[in-house]
């Protein structure tokens, strides 16, 4: 949990979750510090928090709203502090107009007017179109720059490539890399436990449970150890209904309903590789990507409201290393990204055994020493995370 909020984006990765407390402009005033221990039942933005004005976020779902204001932040390099004075301190004032806060406003209508007038609505500008972590954007290019490498930022959308093998084979592949259909369609569920590590030892060493029940049932407990005084973070999906609980954030315990819950479904539909076909739409491969120094399969599906996953397929093993996932909010779109290592067999199927996990506001590993398929898996362990203190 982020301690102090006067953090650069360069080192987020220290931090967990401070886009919650960033979100948090409700009624009650600054001095009382609201803590949240309820779902917020599908309210909008808008009519949740006191001071969502803006036409593109009011009516956001709350948990896509989070996820948009982490995007404007990472976009322009800032953090929470840079628009709610206090921020980090126990005198934050969410609601306070300061002048930042009044020209973001300003910019997402903008952004919205920009893409609605010249690109039919299709989302073309975002805050990091122009911005590229900085508050200013530049107007003139670096001349150094112009001769160094080129510029290794990703297009969103898979553009296809001809050249690449059909996705159906490589889907095909990894399916039998993993273990093979017939013994993949035995995976009803798995316990996975181990240890996380915060990003540069933030937080300690924890542990770290994960729970999939097929076909898309998943849950994350994360419980510190050397911190007994914290509660449990958790991330959880049932299937058709999701929640967040970040105990150190102001919004502590949330309902997911939006893009998010999308996402949270894939991930956990991810986790039984026998169904990835059907996990998505419209697949299709493009260029190969690298990642240190290696040129990956890159294989990309759409699923529904706009929501996008790119999977990274190592070529040679057809094992996957890399999904990246795509929620769309009015600023750009909301990336999480895991990478996956050390596939170990487990009865028979690969498992990776090491996960790091990234997301726009940070980042930790998971080392997993155990893992049990098959066993008895409480429903309710799929659902919210009951005790809050």
């Amino acid at each position: 949990m982020k301690r102090s909020w006067r953090i650069t984006l360069t080192a987020a990765g220290l931090t967990a979750l401070w886009i919650v407390g960033f979100a948090m402009a409700v009624k009650p005033s600054a001095q009382e510090q609201p803590r949240m221990t309820a779902p917020i039942n599908g309210k909008t933005a808008g009519e949740y928090f006191k001071n969502v004005t803006s036409t593109p976020l009011k009516g956001l779902p709350v948990d896509d709203f989070i996820g948009a204001m982490g995007v404007m932040s990472a976009g322009l390099g800032l953090d929470c502090a840079d628009c709610h004075p206090g921020a980090g301190s126990d005198k934050v004032d969410w609601v306070f107009d300061t002048a930042v806060k009044k020209r973001a406003r300003q910019m997402v209508e903008m952004v919205a007017t920009i893409n609605r007038t010249t690109f039919g609505g299709a989302q073309r500008v975002t805050c990091w179109t122009c911005h590229h972590g900085r508050m200013i954007p530049a107007t003139s290019i670096a001349l150094n720059a112009l001769y160094d490498v080129p510029n290794g930022e990703l297009d969103d959308q898979v553009q296809a490539d001809p050249e690449q093998p059909p996705v159906t084979e490589v889907l095909d592949k990894y399916i039998a890399a993993m273990g093979g259909a017939q013994r993949l369609g035995t995976l009803r569920n798995y316990v996975a436990t181990g240890e996380s590590i915060g990003f540069g030892g933030f937080g300690g060493v924890a542990n770290f449970a994960m729970y999939g029940e097929s076909p898309n049932k998943k849950a994350t407990l994360i419980t510190f150890k050397d911190f007994p005084d914290r509660d449990p973070s958790f991330w959880a999906v049932n299937g058709t209904t999701g929640w967040i609980q970040t105990p150190r954030a102001l919004l502590q315990d949330y309902e997911l309903v939006g893009g998010e819950l999308d996402g949270q479904r894939f991930e956990a539909q991810l986790g039984f590789p026998g169904t990835i076909k059907t996990a998505l739409n419209n697949w299709r491969i493009g260029f190969r990507r690298v990642i240190d120094d290696k040129a990956y399969l890159t294989v990309q599906g759409s699923g529904p409201r706009g929501f996008l996953a790119t999977l990274y397929f190592d070529p040679d093993t057809y094992l996957i290393k890399r999904m990246v996932r795509y929620v769309p909010s009015p600023a750009g779109r909301v990336l999480t990204q895991i990478d996956f290592g050390d596939y170990r067999d487990v009865n028979g199927i690969k498992f990776p055994f090491e996960y790091n996990f990234y997301w726009l506001d940070g980042r930790f590993t998971a080392k997993i020493k155990d893992i049990k398929i098959n066993q008895q898996i409480p429903a309710e362990r799929f659902g919210r995370l009951r005790k809050v203190n």
